[in-house]
Parts: structure tokens; C-alpha cells; sequence
């Protein structure tokens, strides 16, 4: 528990003698988190005087008496105070001196005598450990929702007017009771009035019977001397006489005296019977008074809770319209999400329009294309043709050479110089200035390869080849022109067609 140097004053008041409802806390959660500060707001009724030394503090749920608190913070006096005004106070507890278990708890309100003037709902210091859920909901069930707070309002509302009444009826009580006491105090005093001329009479009996005694014993004296003076009868007649005089005054002065004591012993005994039937009224009144406390313990009982359950129905109207609050945000979330999504379809199917004309564009140019293309694969073929005609031509007229130059080494007029490889014959032909008229195989060679153009020509980008290309080489060029599309088996020979054809295909 909380040690301090300034103890608050306690006592050992039990709970029957305690007023919950002078002092009333709100916004109590049902469990705090441990480990940090927490705020303990209340309000002061118009039935509670605050003093300087009042205090609030933490119980453990079964308390019995306010010795038995947890750790407590000294009230802070209100500012401005006036005795129909509610004041709505707050105070703050440190998280060093909370409790540490997860046992159940509550604030309460003490005042300067150790009486508990007012108490919380309880509460726990506990973790969280609910888990966030995201919750769908659809139409129908919204509409329930909304019926379900219509009908807790309608509720709530009712249980505020049955508050209201019972407020009131609280108030008419503790007028009735109020004017119980002052009915009481007025008895009291005319309790206390009574008791005094009691002992008034009671005084003044006793001075009665002290001259009653004085007067017995002047009786006796006088008696004593009457016999003394019968002794001296003879001597003192005349005195006699007036002695007897005497005698009969005081036996008149004696009865008188006993009537009188009796008169007053009647009216004691009237005064007794009427202190008996007051002392039987004050009895009746504190049987009410009890009967009127335990009705207004009862119903103050009853009030907190009803408080409570005000609280908790508060509480859970606040949790739905936070729920419903989260659920229309949601709802227009959701709402404005399907607008920008009916938006994207719209431009989607656009763009699916569009890309169908660009398909269809792009089909009709692959289909002129694919004519093209095999326009050109049979203008391909005609020219291989061609090239393998003229090949196989220029292979005869290269062996015809070969022969005509085997020939000519073996005459008799062939120099041995002149001899070369029968592979370089064209470009080492014996020239014109050896013979008397030229060789005429040499100017047909020359003739020849002016004449013959070459048949190594792309047909797509028309460049032309030197004869010592190979055919590989030759078709490793012209495959390099024709695209093949690796989605379908179209073939195309324009780079920018065939990106555009792969384009549509990603799109799809």
C-alpha cells in the first residue's frame, strides 16, 4: 500500500452508516492498463460540503472499512463553490503506486471524518488483450444496427426519466427525512423541557417535605412543651390557652400542608404518565426514523445502481455510435473505392476498345504483310534458283578454263615462269604482251566478270554481296530480316510491325 507521511484520516464507520450517492464518478473504464498514470473524475452533489481534508481513494472490491484502502491522493478543494452547484472534479493517480494484481478495485470518496461519501463501478489493472477485428457487414445489417441504437436510445431515455423519478423521490425522501429530524430535535427539546420541570418538581417536593419535617419536629417540640406546660397548668393557663390556639393553627397549617403534598404527588404521577406516553412517542419516531433510513438506504442503494447500469448503457450507446461512426466511414470508403474502380473499368474497357482497332489494324497489316512476305519467299526461291543456275554455270566455265590453261602449259610456247595454281588462273593469266595477238581467254574472263552481275542480293534490303560470301552467310542475312512472333506463328519482316504485334500480345 501507499506509505506517506500524512495519513488520511480514517475510521471504522461500517457501510450501513455510509452515503454512496453524495459523490458520483464518471467515465470509469473497466480495466486500466498497468504501468501508466490514470484520471479519476467525479462529481460533487449539492448534498456534500467539501472540506479541506477530504481524500480519494483506491479499495479493494469487499472493503469494510475506510482503514482498509490501497493507496489514496488528497481531494483538491473546489475554487468555486456554491450550495446548489454541481462541481465536477478530477485527480490523478501515479502509476508507481497502483496496484500490481489483476484483482478488482474501486475509487472512493472520504471525507474529513473517514465517512465514504461516494464510490465507482469496479475496475481491474490489466493488458488489452483484445484482438482488432475487421468486421463486414452488409446492408440489412446495417439497418439492424441502426434499428438496434434506435431502441437502445429509446431505452437509455427511459431509464433516464425512471432516474429522473427516482431522483425525485430520493429528494421527497430526504425532505420527509429531513423534516423527521426537526419533528425529532422538537420533541427532543420538549423531551428536555419536560425532564427540567420534572426536576423542578422533584426540587420543590423535596423542599415540600424538608418544611413538612421542620414542621413535624416543631410539632413535636410544641407537643413537648404542650406536656410541659399541662405540668405547669396550673401556673400558666392564660398560657394555655394560647398555646391551644397555637396547636389548632398548626394543625390547620399541617393538614393544609398534607393536602397540599398531596395535590402534588397527583400531579407527579400526571407528570410521570405524561413522560411515559413522550417517551413512548420518541420510541415511535425512532422506529420511523429507522424504518425511513433503511427505505432511504434502500433506495440509495437502488440509485447506484441504476447509476451503474446508466454508465454502462452510456458506454455501450458510445461504443455503437463509434461502431456505426466506423462503419458509415467504411461504408463511404467502400463506396468511393467502387466509383474509382467503375472509373478504371470504364477507361479499361477504352483502352480494350482501342487495343481491339490497334489488333485489328495490326492483323489487316500482318495479313498484307504475311502476302509480302510470301511474294518475296517466292521471289527468294526464284532468285536461289538463279544463283544455283549461274553457280553451276560458273563451276563449267571455271573447269572449261582449267582445261583450255592445262592446255596451254603443255605447248611447246608456255614458259615454265608462268606456271601457277589452276586456282589463281584469271588473276595470273599470261598477259597480252607475250603473245603476237593476245590471249584471247583472258579478255573473255575479263569480259566475263564485267559482264555477269551477281546474284548474291538480299531481296528485302537489296544489298549486294561479293561472290566469296558463302550461301550460309548469305542466308544467316536474310533469316536476320524475318521476325517470328514467340506467341503465335506469324512471320514478319518490318522491326517496328513486329514490336508492335508483341506489344498487343503482352497486353492480352
Amino acid at each position: 500500500m501507499d506509505e506517506t507521511l500524512d495519513e488520511p484520516p480514517t475510521s471504522a464507520v461500517f457501510l450501513d452508516n455510509c452515503h454512496f450517492s453524495q459523490v458520483i464518478f464518471n467515465n470509469v473504464e473497466k480495466f486500466y492498463v498497468p504501468g501508466g498514470d490514470i484520471t479519476c473524475y467525479y462529481t460533487l452533489t449539492q448534498h456534500i460540503t467539501p472540506r479541506r481534508k477530504d481524500w480519494v481513494g483506491i479499495f479493494r472490491v469487499g472493503w469494510k472499512t475506510t482503514r482498509e484502502y490501497y493507496t489514496f491522493m488528497w481531494a483538491p478543494f473546489p475554487s468555486d463553490l456554491s450550495g446548489d452547484s454541481v462541481v465536477q472534479q478530477q485527480i490523478q493517480f501515479r502509476a508507481y503506486y497502483l496496484p500490481k494484481d489483476d484483482e478488482y478495485y474501486q475509487f472512493c470518496y472520504v471525507d474529513e471524518e473517514g465517512v465514504v461519501r461516494g464510490a465507482s463501478v469496479p475496475f481491474q489493472f490489466r493488458a488489452e488483450t483484445e484482438d482488432d477485428i475487421l468486421v463486414v457487414t452488409t446492408q440489412g445489417e446495417v439497418e439492424e444496427i441502426e434499428q438496434q441504437n434506435k431502441d437502445l436510445l429509446k431505452e437509455n431515455k427511459e431509464l433516464k426519466e425512471s432516474c429522473l423519478c427516482l431522483q425525485k423521490q430520493n429528494l421527497s425522501l430526504q425532505e420527509e427525512l429531513r423534516l423527521a429530524q426537526e419533528k425529532m430535535k422538537e420533541l427532543e427539546g420538549e423531551v428536555c423541557f419536560l425532564q427540567t420541570g420534572n426536576l423542578e418538581l422533584r426540587r420543590a417536593q423535596e423542599l415540600q417535605a424538608g418544611e413538612m419535617s421542620s414542621a413535624q419536629m416543631n410539632l413535636a417540640s410544641i407537643r413537648e412543651q404542650n406536656i410541659k406546660l399541662g405540668k405547669e397548668n396550673q401556673e400558666l393557663q392564660k398560657g394555655l390557652e394560647s398555646l391551644r390556639s397555637s396547636c389548632d393553627k398548626l394543625k390547620l397549617e399541617g393538614n393544609f400542608l398534607k393536602e397540599e403534598n398531596k395535590r402534588l404527588t397527583e400531579q407527579n404521577g400526571c407528570r410521570e404518565r405524561e413522560l411515559q406516553q413522550f417517551k413512548e412517542h420518541n420510541q415511535e419516531v425512532s422506529s420511523e426514523k429507522e424504518q425511513l433510513e433503511s427505505r432511504l438506504k434502500t433506495t440509495l442503494d437502488h440509485m447506484d445502481q441504476l447509476q451503474s447500469q446508466v454508465l454502462d448503457r452510456e458506454k455501450e450507446m458510445e461504443n455503437l455510435v463509434r461502431m456505426d461512426h466506423d462503419k458509415t466511414e467504411q461504408l463511404e470508403h467502400l463506396k468511393e473505392e467502387n466509383r474509382q474502380l467503375r472509373v478504371t473499368l470504364a477507361e479499361r474497357k477504352e483502352q480494350e476498345v482501342k487495343l481491339e482497332q490497334c489488333l485489328e489494324d495490326l492483323k489487316h497489316q500482318n495479313h498484307n504483310l504475311a502476302k509480302e512476305l510470301e511474294e518475296k519467299n517466292h521471289l527468294f526461291q526464284i532468285l536461289q534458283r538463279k544463283k544455283d543456275e549461274i553457280e553451276e554455270k560458273n563451276l563449267r566455265l571455271k573447269q572449261e578454263n582449267n582445261e583450255l590453261l592445262m592446255h596451254l602449259s603443255e605447248s611447246p610456247g608456255y614458259s615454265a615462269r608462268v606456271a601457277v595454281p589452276s586456282a589463281q588462273v584469271p588473276a595470273q593469266s599470261p598477259g597480252s604482251e607475250d603473245l603476237l595477238f593476245g590471249n584471247p581467254y583472258n579478255k573473255s574472263l575479263e569480259t566475263y566478270d564485267v559482264n555477269v552481275p551477281s546474284v548474291k542480293k538480299c531481296p528485302l534490303c537489296e544489298e549486294v554481296f561479293s561472290d566469296d560470301i558463302g550461301p550460309r552467310q548469305y542466308e544467316d542475312h536474310v533469316q536476320s530480316h524475318i521476325l517470328d512472333c514467340p506467341y503465335c506463328d506469324e512471320i514478319f519482316e518490318d522491326k517496328q510491325v513486329y514490336d508492335d504485334h508483341v506489344y498487343c500480345h503482352s497486353l492480352e
